[in-house]
Protein backbone atom coordinates (compact mmCIF):
# COMPACT_ATOMS: atom_id res chain seq x y z
CA UNK A 1 0.00 0.00 0.00
CA UNK A 2 1.26 3.51 -0.94
CA UNK A 3 2.14 6.02 2.36
CA UNK A 4 -0.63 9.06 3.20
CA UNK A 5 -0.86 11.26 6.13
CA UNK A 6 -3.21 11.31 8.68
CA UNK A 7 -3.54 14.52 9.88
CA UNK A 8 -5.07 16.78 12.59
CA UNK A 9 -4.89 20.70 13.24
CA UNK A 10 -5.67 23.75 15.40
CA UNK A 11 -4.62 27.08 15.28
CA UNK A 12 -5.64 30.13 18.48
CA UNK A 13 -5.21 33.61 18.22
CA UNK A 14 -3.84 33.62 21.98
CA UNK A 15 -3.96 35.44 24.93
CA UNK A 16 -2.73 38.71 23.74
CA UNK A 17 -3.07 39.13 20.04
CA UNK A 18 -6.03 41.06 18.81
CA UNK A 19 -6.07 39.17 15.09
CA UNK A 20 -4.46 35.65 14.39
CA UNK A 21 -1.50 35.97 11.68
CA UNK A 22 -1.28 32.10 11.33
CA UNK A 23 -2.25 29.86 8.70
CA UNK A 24 -1.88 26.15 8.10
CA UNK A 25 -3.28 22.83 5.74
CA UNK A 26 -2.98 19.52 6.10
CA UNK A 27 -4.04 16.87 4.00
CA UNK A 28 -3.12 13.26 2.69
CA UNK A 29 0.42 14.73 1.16
CA UNK A 30 0.63 18.30 2.25
CA UNK A 31 1.37 19.83 5.23
CA UNK A 32 1.52 23.43 5.78
CA UNK A 33 2.38 25.93 8.84
CA UNK A 34 2.43 30.15 7.94
CA UNK A 35 3.10 32.64 10.72
CA UNK A 36 2.26 35.23 8.95
CA UNK A 37 4.81 38.87 10.73
CA UNK A 38 2.07 40.05 13.36
CA UNK A 39 4.15 42.89 13.74
CA UNK A 40 3.60 44.56 9.71
CA UNK A 41 0.52 45.46 8.00
CA UNK A 42 -0.83 42.23 6.49
CA UNK A 43 0.56 39.12 8.59
CA UNK A 44 -2.76 37.20 8.37
CA UNK A 45 -2.88 38.55 4.67
CA UNK A 46 0.77 36.86 3.85
CA UNK A 47 0.39 33.82 5.96
CA UNK A 48 -3.17 33.07 3.99
CA UNK A 49 -1.99 34.30 0.40
CA UNK A 50 0.98 31.55 0.84
CA UNK A 51 -1.06 28.62 2.05
CA UNK A 52 -3.17 28.91 -0.36
CA UNK A 53 -1.22 29.10 -3.04
CA UNK A 54 0.46 25.82 -1.25
CA UNK A 55 -2.45 23.36 -1.19
CA UNK A 56 -3.21 22.35 -4.86
CA UNK A 57 0.55 20.21 -4.14
CA UNK A 58 -1.92 17.64 -1.93
CA UNK A 59 -1.44 15.06 -4.57
CA UNK A 60 0.42 12.05 -5.32
CA UNK A 61 0.89 12.83 -8.64
CA UNK A 62 3.39 15.52 -8.60
CA UNK A 63 5.66 16.38 -12.40
CA UNK A 64 8.83 16.51 -10.45
CA UNK A 65 10.72 15.58 -7.56
CA UNK A 66 8.95 16.60 -4.49
CA UNK A 67 11.81 19.08 -3.12
CA UNK A 68 11.87 20.49 -6.27
CA UNK A 69 8.33 21.09 -6.44
CA UNK A 70 7.95 22.47 -2.98
CA UNK A 71 10.41 25.01 -3.39
CA UNK A 72 9.55 26.40 -6.86
CA UNK A 73 5.72 27.04 -5.43
CA UNK A 74 7.21 28.34 -2.09
CA UNK A 75 9.18 30.82 -4.52
CA UNK A 76 6.02 31.33 -6.46
CA UNK A 77 3.94 32.43 -3.46
CA UNK A 78 6.75 34.74 -2.79
CA UNK A 79 6.53 36.37 -5.72
CA UNK A 80 2.46 36.87 -5.45
CA UNK A 81 3.51 38.49 -1.81
CA UNK A 82 5.56 41.18 -3.61
CA UNK A 83 2.77 41.52 -6.46
CA UNK A 84 0.49 41.63 -3.47
CA UNK A 85 2.40 44.52 -2.39
CA UNK A 86 2.43 46.00 -5.70
CA UNK A 87 -1.25 46.52 -5.78
CA UNK A 88 -1.70 47.12 -2.36
CA UNK A 89 0.98 49.33 -1.14
CA UNK A 90 -0.40 49.82 2.37
CA UNK A 91 1.09 45.92 3.03
CA UNK A 92 4.42 46.95 2.56
CA UNK A 93 6.39 45.39 4.90
CA UNK A 94 4.36 41.97 5.53
CA UNK A 95 6.01 38.69 5.10
CA UNK A 96 5.53 35.17 6.72
CA UNK A 97 7.41 31.66 7.76
CA UNK A 98 6.64 28.56 5.70
CA UNK A 99 7.04 24.97 6.94
CA UNK A 100 5.69 22.72 4.83
CA UNK A 101 6.30 19.11 4.03
CA UNK A 102 4.99 17.04 1.20
CA UNK A 103 4.51 13.39 0.84
CA UNK A 104 6.30 11.90 -2.39
CA UNK A 105 5.88 7.51 -2.02
CA UNK A 106 7.79 6.95 0.82
CA UNK A 107 9.98 10.29 0.81
CA UNK A 108 8.75 13.41 2.37
CA UNK A 109 10.37 16.90 0.79
CA UNK A 110 10.74 19.65 3.58
CA UNK A 111 10.95 23.59 3.22
CA UNK A 112 11.83 25.70 5.54
CA UNK A 113 11.88 29.17 6.01
CA UNK A 114 11.42 31.73 9.38
CA UNK A 115 11.07 30.83 12.81
CA UNK A 116 8.08 28.28 12.53
CA UNK A 117 9.42 24.87 13.08
CA UNK A 118 9.11 21.31 12.76
CA UNK A 119 9.86 18.06 15.01
CA UNK A 120 9.90 14.57 14.06
CA UNK A 121 9.39 11.19 16.58
CA UNK A 122 10.54 8.20 14.57
CA UNK A 123 12.19 5.15 16.02
CA UNK A 124 11.74 6.05 19.48
CA UNK A 125 13.81 9.22 18.97
CA UNK A 126 12.12 13.20 18.96
CA UNK A 127 14.11 15.55 17.46
CA UNK A 128 14.01 19.25 15.88
CA UNK A 129 14.00 19.12 12.17
CA UNK A 130 14.00 22.41 11.23
CA UNK A 131 16.76 25.36 12.06
CA UNK A 132 15.09 28.67 12.73
CA UNK A 133 16.61 31.59 11.05
CA UNK A 134 16.88 34.48 13.47
CA UNK A 135 19.50 36.50 14.95
CA UNK A 136 19.61 34.46 18.54
CA UNK A 137 20.13 31.25 16.50
CA UNK A 138 22.78 32.56 14.24
CA UNK A 139 24.47 33.44 17.45
CA UNK A 140 24.48 30.47 18.81
CA UNK A 141 25.78 28.60 15.41
CA UNK A 142 28.80 31.37 15.60
CA UNK A 143 29.19 30.23 19.68
CA UNK A 144 28.70 33.68 20.95
CA UNK A 145 25.44 32.37 22.83
CA UNK A 146 24.15 29.84 24.95
CA UNK A 147 20.99 27.93 24.08
CA UNK A 148 19.23 28.57 27.21
CA UNK A 149 20.43 32.11 27.02
CA UNK A 150 18.34 32.80 23.59
CA UNK A 151 15.17 32.77 25.83
CA UNK A 152 15.97 35.49 27.41
CA UNK A 153 17.47 37.64 24.67
CA UNK A 154 15.97 40.73 23.85
CA UNK A 155 16.33 40.27 19.90
CA UNK A 156 15.25 36.58 20.38
CA UNK A 157 12.00 37.12 17.73
CA UNK A 158 14.02 39.17 15.33
CA UNK A 159 14.12 37.01 11.95
CA UNK A 160 16.86 36.94 9.36
CA UNK A 161 14.82 34.92 6.78
CA UNK A 162 10.97 35.44 5.24
CA UNK A 163 8.88 35.57 3.02
CA UNK A 164 7.49 38.81 1.56
CA UNK A 165 8.42 41.66 -0.10
CA UNK A 166 12.05 42.17 0.78
CA UNK A 167 13.67 39.41 -1.84
CA UNK A 168 12.59 38.40 -4.87
CA UNK A 169 14.59 34.83 -4.58
CA UNK A 170 15.23 34.01 -0.35
CA UNK A 171 17.13 31.78 0.81
CA UNK A 172 15.41 28.18 2.01
CA UNK A 173 16.13 25.14 3.91
CA UNK A 174 15.48 22.24 1.81
CA UNK A 175 15.74 18.79 2.39
CA UNK A 176 14.44 15.09 1.90
CA UNK A 177 13.51 12.35 4.53
CA UNK A 178 12.68 8.29 3.86
CA UNK A 179 9.75 7.70 5.89
CA UNK A 180 7.92 4.69 7.01
CA UNK A 181 4.52 4.24 8.42
CA UNK A 182 4.52 5.09 12.38
CA UNK A 183 5.95 7.52 12.41
CA UNK A 184 4.91 11.21 13.38
CA UNK A 185 6.04 15.33 12.38
CA UNK A 186 5.00 18.11 14.05
CA UNK A 187 4.62 21.88 12.43
CA UNK A 188 4.12 24.94 14.07
CA UNK A 189 4.37 28.28 14.73
CA UNK A 190 6.64 29.71 17.29
CA UNK A 191 3.72 30.73 19.63
CA UNK A 192 4.00 27.19 20.75
CA UNK A 193 7.73 27.51 21.57
CA UNK A 194 7.45 30.59 22.82
CA UNK A 195 5.42 28.69 26.18
CA UNK A 196 6.04 25.11 25.75
CA UNK A 197 9.66 23.55 25.94
CA UNK A 198 10.69 21.01 23.53
CA UNK A 199 10.95 18.48 26.78
CA UNK A 200 6.76 19.42 27.07
CA UNK A 201 6.30 19.33 23.35
CA UNK A 202 7.37 15.76 23.39
CA UNK A 203 6.00 14.38 26.38
CA UNK A 204 2.43 15.54 24.96
CA UNK A 205 3.30 14.19 21.45
CA UNK A 206 4.33 10.56 23.22
CA UNK A 207 1.74 10.55 25.74
CA UNK A 208 -1.40 11.03 23.41
CA UNK A 209 -3.63 8.31 22.78
CA UNK A 210 -3.88 9.83 18.66
CA UNK A 211 -2.74 13.01 16.78
CA UNK A 212 -6.39 14.49 17.79
CA UNK A 213 -5.72 14.74 21.53
CA UNK A 214 -2.25 15.66 20.86
CA UNK A 215 -3.11 18.70 19.15
CA UNK A 216 -5.98 19.99 21.73
CA UNK A 217 -3.49 19.59 24.37
CA UNK A 218 -0.60 21.47 23.23
CA UNK A 219 -2.27 24.28 22.47
CA UNK A 220 -4.54 23.65 25.72
CA UNK A 221 -1.19 23.87 27.58
CA UNK A 222 0.10 26.95 25.48
CA UNK A 223 -3.39 28.91 26.17
CA UNK A 224 -2.86 28.24 29.96
CA UNK A 225 0.65 29.68 29.48
CA UNK A 226 -0.19 33.11 28.43
CA UNK A 227 0.30 32.57 25.24
CA UNK A 228 1.72 35.69 24.04
CA UNK A 229 1.31 34.92 20.33
CA UNK A 230 -0.64 33.22 17.87
CA UNK A 231 -0.52 29.28 18.69
CA UNK A 232 -0.66 26.68 15.61
CA UNK A 233 -0.19 23.42 15.75
CA UNK A 234 -0.15 20.42 12.98
CA UNK A 235 0.35 16.49 13.42
CA UNK A 236 0.95 14.47 10.49
CA UNK A 237 1.38 10.64 10.94
CA UNK A 238 2.92 8.57 7.87
CA UNK A 239 0.50 5.91 7.32
CA UNK A 240 -0.64 3.20 4.73
CA UNK A 241 -3.53 4.01 2.43
CA UNK A 242 -6.30 1.59 3.12
CA UNK A 243 -8.72 0.20 0.71
CA UNK A 244 -11.12 2.40 1.12
CA UNK A 245 -9.28 5.23 0.58
CA UNK A 246 -7.81 3.76 -2.70
CA UNK A 247 -11.69 3.11 -3.45
CA UNK A 248 -12.28 6.87 -2.77
CA UNK A 249 -9.63 8.94 -2.79
CA UNK A 250 -11.46 12.47 -3.06
CA UNK A 251 -13.70 12.35 -0.49
CA UNK A 252 -15.06 15.34 1.79
CA UNK A 253 -13.86 16.29 5.08
CA UNK A 254 -14.72 14.74 7.90
CA UNK A 255 -16.77 16.65 10.67
CA UNK A 256 -15.50 18.44 13.74
CA UNK A 257 -14.66 15.87 16.10
CA UNK A 258 -12.76 15.98 19.52
CA UNK A 259 -12.15 19.72 19.20
CA UNK A 260 -9.86 19.48 16.58
CA UNK A 261 -10.47 21.60 13.65
CA UNK A 262 -11.63 19.52 10.58
CA UNK A 263 -12.93 21.46 8.52
CA UNK A 264 -12.87 23.65 4.88
CA UNK A 265 -13.69 26.40 3.72
CA UNK A 266 -16.67 26.83 5.27
CA UNK A 267 -15.64 26.66 9.10
CA UNK A 268 -17.72 29.15 11.73
CA UNK A 269 -16.21 33.03 11.09
CA UNK A 270 -17.17 33.57 13.98
CA UNK A 271 -14.77 31.83 15.70
CA UNK A 272 -11.87 32.03 13.67
CA UNK A 273 -12.59 35.94 13.72
CA UNK A 274 -12.04 35.78 17.10
CA UNK A 275 -8.84 34.12 16.28
CA UNK A 276 -9.94 30.70 17.85
CA UNK A 277 -10.31 27.06 16.51
CA UNK A 278 -13.76 26.31 15.75
CA UNK A 279 -14.16 24.15 18.70
CA UNK A 280 -17.99 22.73 18.38
CA UNK A 281 -20.73 23.88 20.97
CA UNK A 282 -23.51 22.16 21.58
CA UNK A 283 -25.19 22.74 17.99
CA UNK A 284 -21.83 21.84 16.07
CA UNK A 285 -21.82 18.64 18.02
CA UNK A 286 -25.11 17.37 17.02
CA UNK A 287 -24.55 18.29 13.70
CA UNK A 288 -22.34 17.70 10.60
CA UNK A 289 -19.81 20.85 9.81
CA UNK A 290 -21.42 23.24 7.34
CA UNK A 291 -21.19 22.54 3.80
CA UNK A 292 -19.43 24.82 1.48
CA UNK A 293 -21.46 27.36 -0.07
CA UNK A 294 -23.09 27.08 -3.24
CA UNK A 295 -22.78 30.57 -4.68
CA UNK A 296 -21.27 32.92 -2.27
CA UNK A 297 -19.69 35.23 -4.77
CA UNK A 298 -21.03 38.35 -3.49
CA UNK A 299 -18.40 37.99 -0.47
CA UNK A 300 -15.77 38.70 -2.90
CA UNK A 301 -16.89 41.57 -5.09
CA UNK A 302 -13.38 41.61 -6.83
CA UNK A 303 -13.53 38.11 -8.43
CA UNK A 304 -16.34 36.19 -7.02
CA UNK A 305 -15.56 33.30 -9.58
CA UNK A 306 -11.82 32.47 -8.35
CA UNK A 307 -12.87 32.67 -4.32
CA UNK A 308 -15.68 30.26 -5.12
CA UNK A 309 -13.22 28.00 -7.31
CA UNK A 310 -10.79 27.68 -4.53
CA UNK A 311 -13.60 26.62 -2.11
CA UNK A 312 -14.79 23.96 -4.72
CA UNK A 313 -11.03 22.81 -4.87
CA UNK A 314 -10.89 22.55 -1.08
CA UNK A 315 -14.06 21.06 -0.66
CA UNK A 316 -13.02 18.28 -3.00
CA UNK A 317 -10.30 17.03 -1.31
CA UNK A 318 -10.22 15.56 2.81
CA UNK A 319 -7.82 18.32 4.14
CA UNK A 320 -7.53 20.40 7.48
CA UNK A 321 -7.61 24.33 7.15
CA UNK A 322 -6.90 26.86 10.10
CA UNK A 323 -5.96 30.42 10.74
CA UNK A 324 -6.25 33.25 8.34
CA UNK A 325 -6.30 31.28 5.36
CA UNK A 326 -9.81 29.13 6.54
CA UNK A 327 -11.13 33.20 7.68
CA UNK A 328 -10.36 34.21 3.95
CA UNK A 329 -11.47 31.72 1.91
CA UNK A 330 -14.77 31.29 4.03
CA UNK A 331 -15.46 35.02 3.89
CA UNK A 332 -14.34 35.31 0.04
CA UNK A 333 -11.92 38.26 1.28
CA UNK A 334 -8.80 35.99 -0.33
CA UNK A 335 -5.81 38.13 -1.27
CA UNK A 336 -6.69 40.03 -4.35
CA UNK A 337 -3.53 39.91 -6.79
CA UNK A 338 -3.57 41.44 -10.41
CA UNK A 339 -6.02 39.57 -12.80
CA UNK A 340 -3.47 37.52 -14.37
CA UNK A 341 -1.69 36.08 -10.94
CA UNK A 342 -5.55 35.42 -10.31
CA UNK A 343 -6.22 33.15 -13.29
CA UNK A 344 -2.81 31.31 -12.43
CA UNK A 345 -3.81 30.81 -8.66
CA UNK A 346 -7.55 29.24 -10.02
CA UNK A 347 -6.11 27.09 -12.93
CA UNK A 348 -3.33 25.60 -10.09
CA UNK A 349 -5.75 24.81 -8.08
CA UNK A 350 -8.45 23.09 -10.67
CA UNK A 351 -5.52 21.81 -13.19
CA UNK A 352 -2.92 21.30 -11.13
CA UNK A 353 -0.65 23.40 -13.20
CA UNK A 354 0.38 27.12 -13.50
CA UNK A 355 -0.76 27.19 -17.66
CA UNK A 356 -3.01 24.38 -18.74
CA UNK A 357 -5.43 25.44 -21.13
CA UNK A 358 -6.81 21.96 -21.72
CA UNK A 359 -10.01 22.76 -19.85
CA UNK A 360 -12.69 25.17 -21.30
CA UNK A 361 -13.91 25.51 -17.43
CA UNK A 362 -10.32 26.63 -16.37
CA UNK A 363 -9.29 30.40 -16.44
CA UNK A 364 -6.32 30.90 -18.62
CA UNK A 365 -4.04 34.06 -19.67
CA UNK A 366 -5.71 36.02 -22.17
CA UNK A 367 -4.46 39.72 -21.92
CA UNK A 368 -0.41 40.52 -22.07
CA UNK A 369 1.45 40.89 -19.15
CA UNK A 370 1.07 44.66 -17.87
CA UNK A 371 4.10 46.57 -19.54
CA UNK A 372 3.76 49.30 -17.19
CA UNK A 373 7.18 48.31 -15.54
CA UNK A 374 8.61 48.41 -18.95
CA UNK A 375 7.74 51.86 -19.67
CA UNK A 376 8.71 53.58 -16.76
CA UNK A 377 12.59 51.39 -17.34
CA UNK A 378 12.01 52.97 -20.83
CA UNK A 379 11.28 56.47 -19.51
CA UNK A 380 13.99 56.13 -16.40
CA UNK A 381 16.79 55.64 -18.71
CA UNK A 382 16.03 58.11 -21.69
CA UNK A 383 16.12 60.46 -18.74
CA UNK A 384 19.29 59.64 -17.86
CA UNK A 385 20.63 59.64 -21.02
CA UNK A 386 19.55 63.02 -21.47
CA UNK A 387 21.11 64.27 -18.35
CA UNK A 388 24.57 62.73 -19.24
CA UNK A 389 24.30 64.10 -22.80
CA UNK A 390 23.81 67.38 -20.99
CA UNK A 391 26.43 67.03 -18.35
CA UNK A 392 28.98 66.04 -21.64
CA UNK A 393 27.71 69.17 -23.52
CA UNK A 394 28.25 71.08 -20.67
CA UNK A 395 31.95 69.96 -20.07
CA UNK A 396 32.87 70.15 -23.65
CA UNK A 397 31.86 74.31 -24.02
CA UNK A 398 33.77 75.13 -21.20
CA UNK A 399 36.70 73.70 -22.12
CA UNK A 400 36.56 75.64 -25.24
CA UNK A 401 36.85 78.62 -23.12
CA UNK A 402 40.20 77.36 -22.51
CA UNK A 403 43.93 78.76 -24.07
CA UNK A 404 47.27 77.19 -23.27
CA UNK A 405 50.26 77.34 -25.22
CA UNK A 406 52.32 74.16 -26.60
CA UNK A 407 54.00 72.42 -29.14
CA UNK A 408 52.83 71.53 -32.42
CA UNK A 409 55.13 70.05 -35.12
CA UNK A 410 58.20 71.51 -33.03
CA UNK A 411 57.01 74.90 -33.21
CA UNK A 412 55.45 76.84 -30.18
CA UNK A 413 51.72 77.12 -30.92
CA UNK A 414 48.61 78.58 -29.02
CA UNK A 415 45.57 76.25 -28.72
CA UNK A 416 42.03 76.62 -27.68
CA UNK A 417 40.43 74.00 -25.29
CA UNK A 418 42.20 71.84 -22.79
CA UNK A 419 45.52 69.65 -23.32
CA UNK A 420 43.33 66.27 -21.97
CA UNK A 421 42.04 63.75 -24.34
CA UNK A 422 38.14 61.72 -23.68
CA UNK A 423 39.18 58.75 -24.81
CA UNK A 424 39.85 59.12 -28.88
CA UNK A 425 38.58 62.90 -28.75
CA UNK A 426 41.17 65.62 -28.27
CA UNK A 427 39.42 68.57 -26.21
CA UNK A 428 41.75 70.93 -28.39
CA UNK A 429 42.81 72.56 -31.92
CA UNK A 430 45.74 74.69 -32.92
CA UNK A 431 44.64 78.62 -33.06
CA UNK A 432 47.86 79.86 -33.99
CA UNK A 433 50.91 78.25 -35.18
CA UNK A 434 54.55 80.52 -34.49
CA UNK A 435 57.72 80.04 -36.81
CA UNK A 436 59.28 79.76 -32.92
CA UNK A 437 61.05 76.41 -33.13
CA UNK A 438 60.61 74.35 -29.93
CA UNK A 439 64.45 73.45 -29.78
CA UNK A 440 65.53 77.11 -30.39
CA UNK A 441 64.18 77.95 -26.90
CA UNK A 442 66.62 77.40 -23.16
CA UNK A 443 65.89 73.94 -21.75
CA UNK A 444 63.27 75.76 -18.90
CA UNK A 445 61.30 77.06 -21.71
CA UNK A 446 61.17 74.15 -23.84
CA UNK A 447 59.83 72.17 -21.13
CA UNK A 448 57.66 74.24 -20.34
CA UNK A 449 55.99 74.57 -24.12
CA UNK A 450 56.46 70.62 -24.16
CA UNK A 451 54.69 70.06 -20.84
CA UNK A 452 51.90 73.22 -22.39
CA UNK A 453 51.50 76.35 -20.89
CA UNK A 454 47.98 77.47 -19.44
CA UNK A 455 46.58 80.61 -19.81
CA UNK A 456 43.71 82.58 -19.08
CA UNK A 457 42.56 83.42 -22.27
CA UNK A 458 43.74 84.45 -25.50
CA UNK A 459 45.40 87.74 -25.17
CA UNK A 460 47.59 86.12 -22.01
CA UNK A 461 48.28 83.18 -24.72
CA UNK A 462 49.53 85.79 -26.84
CA UNK A 463 51.64 87.35 -24.04
CA UNK A 464 53.40 84.01 -23.03
CA UNK A 465 53.91 83.58 -27.06
CA UNK A 466 55.70 87.14 -27.29
CA UNK A 467 58.14 86.34 -24.51
CA UNK A 468 59.04 82.93 -25.82
CA UNK A 469 59.96 84.68 -28.89
CA UNK A 470 62.05 87.32 -27.21
CA UNK A 471 63.83 84.39 -25.58
CA UNK A 472 64.68 82.71 -28.99
CA UNK A 473 65.33 86.25 -30.87
CA UNK A 474 67.91 86.17 -27.97
CA UNK A 475 69.50 83.51 -28.95
CA UNK A 476 68.97 83.21 -32.59
CA UNK A 477 69.58 87.00 -33.48
CA UNK A 478 72.52 88.13 -31.01
CA UNK A 479 72.43 92.06 -30.91
CA UNK A 480 75.69 93.19 -33.29
CA UNK A 481 79.14 94.03 -31.40
CA UNK A 482 81.08 97.14 -31.88
CA UNK A 483 84.41 95.12 -32.65
CA UNK A 484 82.09 92.60 -35.41
CA UNK A 485 79.31 94.55 -36.84
CA UNK A 486 78.37 92.13 -39.36
CA UNK A 487 76.53 89.25 -37.70
CA UNK A 488 77.74 85.81 -36.40
CA UNK A 489 78.36 83.04 -38.97
CA UNK A 490 76.19 81.03 -36.56
CA UNK A 491 73.07 83.26 -36.47
CA UNK A 492 73.08 83.79 -39.82
CA UNK A 493 72.72 80.14 -40.17
CA UNK A 494 70.28 79.66 -37.99
CA UNK A 495 68.44 82.50 -38.84
CA UNK A 496 68.41 81.48 -42.93
CA UNK A 497 67.37 77.57 -41.25
CA UNK A 498 64.45 79.14 -39.82
CA UNK A 499 63.45 80.95 -42.96
CA UNK A 500 63.91 77.81 -44.55
CA UNK A 501 61.71 75.39 -42.60
CA UNK A 502 58.77 77.95 -42.91
CA UNK A 503 56.13 77.14 -44.10
CA UNK A 504 53.39 80.18 -45.99
CA UNK A 505 50.70 78.02 -46.78
CA UNK A 506 50.43 75.94 -43.45
CA UNK A 507 51.24 78.19 -41.11
CA UNK A 508 48.36 80.78 -40.44
CA UNK A 509 50.51 83.91 -38.82
CA UNK A 510 54.20 83.47 -38.77
CA UNK A 511 56.52 85.69 -37.75
CA UNK A 512 60.31 86.41 -38.03
CA UNK A 513 61.98 85.95 -34.96
CA UNK A 514 64.68 88.63 -35.82
CA UNK A 515 62.06 90.91 -36.83
CA UNK A 516 59.74 91.93 -40.07
CA UNK A 517 57.34 89.83 -41.72
CA UNK A 518 57.84 86.62 -43.42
Amino acid sequence: MALVLRYAARSDVGMVRLKNDDSAYVGRYLAVVADGMGGHAGGNVASASTVLDLVHLDRPDLDDEAVTVLADEIQAANSLLSELVTTSPELSGMGTTVTAMLLQGNRAALAHIGDSRAYRLKDGVFEQISVDHTFVQRLIDEGRLKPEEAEIHPHKNVLMRVLGDVDASPELDLATFEVAAGEKWLLCSDGLNAVLRDSDIESVLRGSADIDDAVDTLVDLTLAGGSPDNVTVAIVEITEETAAEVKHPQREPAPVTGGTVIQHAAASSSAEASGNTAVPGPAAADGPAKSVPENDGDRDVDNPVRAELIRQDLASRPHVLVGAASLATETGQIPIVTERTAERRAARMLMHKADDAGSPDTPVETEAPPKRRRWILVVVLAVLAALLASVLWVGYAWTQTRYYVGSSDNRVAIFNGVSQTLGPIKLSQVTETTNIPVDSLPEYWRSRVNDTVPARDLVHAEEIVDQLRGTAKAILCPAPSETEPAPSPSATVLADALEATADPDSVPSVTNPCGGQE
